[in-house]
């Protein structure tokens, strides 16, 4: 009878004990943690598996979700005859400042270009004129993420750049 109830509890606490088992589903290539006056974040790069948490703010998370940096130049304006413009932004990635730099020569005057700097939802954060041939962008206020910055000239845009800030 002993031996009956002791086999009972030994079979009855692996069935529970496997129930509750949950097996690892990634084995990430990098990770940290990142701490901020909102609070704090583990995180992990190199995860399949990921699930989107959403507060009751609207504001989500994305949790386990790769995110590799990518540096592109997302559009720009075909080589026209007699105007010789080259505008590029750096560094990219970013965590403090953006310097957009303009080489405009001939027809194109810098005073008639602008940039407009919008969030990955589209949403307009900053547009100003451009002064001189370096123009200096603040990032300091800016989350963690990817912008698009774009730069017109009168009402044609001329060149979108795709920002990564750290």
């Amino acid at each position: 009878m002993k031996d009956k109830l002791k086999l009972s509890t030994i079979i009855l606490l692996i069935f529970f004990g496997l129930c509750n088992l949950h097996a690892q589903e990634a084995i990430p290539a990098a990770g940290g943690e990142a701490i901020g006056s909102g609070g704090s974040v583990c995180y992990t790069v190199g995860q399949v598996v990921y699930t989107t948490s959403i507060g009751t703010n609207g504001n989500s998370v994305a949790e386990g979700v790769q995110q590799p940096y990518e540096i592109s130049v997302v559009s720009g304006i075909p080589v026209v005859k007699d105007i010789s413009l080259n505008v590029s932004a750096y560094p990219n990635p970013t965590s403090n400042y953006l310097t957009i730099k303009v080489d405009a020569l001939t027809l194109l005057s810098i005073r008639s270009l602008k940039y407009q700097m919008f969030d990955i939802n589209g949403k307009l954060l900053q547009s100003k004129k451009l002064t001189s041939k370096e123009t200096s962008i603040s990032m300091e206020k800016y989350i963690p993420a990817s912008y698009f910055v774009k730069i017109y000239e009168n009402q044609n845009k001329i060149k979108t750049f795709k920002i990564v800030k750290n």
